[in-house]
């Protein structure tokens, strides 16, 4: 952050020109660093309620460092999505307490502490959508969020979701995963008083055309607590649901009134 920027804003705080919240929002404003291929933004934390998630293809091992780097020592919790295996373990080399998914691809260095705040049911249709799943699953702990998985009860064994539906009906949102046909989103949506996130799969047969077909059919559910993201975008959609899981258990702030 550039120094100037927080001396004019420290003058304007101690002037009565801006308040406590407002000078902590206009900090959060200007707070990108340079370093060199790579323009960090560390406000996104104060702006957006979490920091920014570093997606790792293509970046070289040096940037992932620095970036990393420079995450903690801010102080900010590191999640770092679509890591390969050699990435992976040059990166554990210089961060040993970082934890890597190999099916997730990705690298959770710490994250939120204190109580986990709302309850997230991942479900998948098949164990080929796991690795889909299971990015999910790690943006969920990276946010501190309390999740659930429930594998393989796709629609072509519907008496497997049925044995799972009291676990669903806990969870202040669903995240369903699947491929092929895509049908899953809307059977669970039948079933729960909370919103369902779709996320189609590039799994499938045929004309499945890289999840795709799965991506329309969600999109064309008739369940009206479905909701979808792009294909194989575990993150996304963990990220969305998580955020609405915290939010239904935010304790009430005192500007609201």
């Amino acid at each position: 952050m550039d120094q100037n920027h927080i001396i004019k804003l420290a003058e304007q705080l101690v002037g009565g020109s801006l308040d406590i919240p407002q000078f902590v929002e206009r900090l959060g404003e200007n707070s990108s660093v340079e370093m060199g291929d790579v323009t960090l933004d560390l406000g996104r934390d104060q702006r957006c309620g979490f920091p920014e998630v570093v997606f790792g293809q293509g970046k070289t091992i040096e940037s992932l460092r620095k970036i990393f780097g420079r995450l903690i020592e801010a102080g900010q919790p590191v999640l770092a999505t679509h890591i390969d295996q050699r990435q992976a373990e040059s990166l554990l080399v210089d961060f040993p307490d970082a934890q890597y998914n190999s099916l997730a691809r990705t690298v959770r260095l710490s994250g939120r502490t204190g109580a986990r705040l709302g309850h997230v049911a991942i479900v998948t249709a098949g164990t080929s959508d796991r690795p889909v799943a299971e990015e999910a699953c790690e943006t969920l702990r990276w946010m501190n969020v309390e999740v659930s998985m429930i594998y393989d009860v796709g629609v072509a064994g519907p008496h497997r979701l049925s044995a799972k539906v009291e676990r669903l009906r806990h969870a202040d949102v669903v995240v369903v995963v699947a491929g092929m046909e895509g049908a899953l989103p809307s059977v669970v949506g039948g079933y729960v008083a909370c919103p369902v996130i779709g996320v189609p799969t590039s799994v499938g047969y045929g004309v499945s055309l890289g999840g795709v077909a799965a991506l329309l059919s969600m999109l064309n559910s008739c369940a009206a607590n479905v909701t979808v993201v792009n294909i194989d975008a575990g993150f996304k959609a963990a990220y969305v649901a998580g955020m609405i899981a915290r939010q239904k258990y935010r304790a009430p702030d005192s500007s609201d009134g």
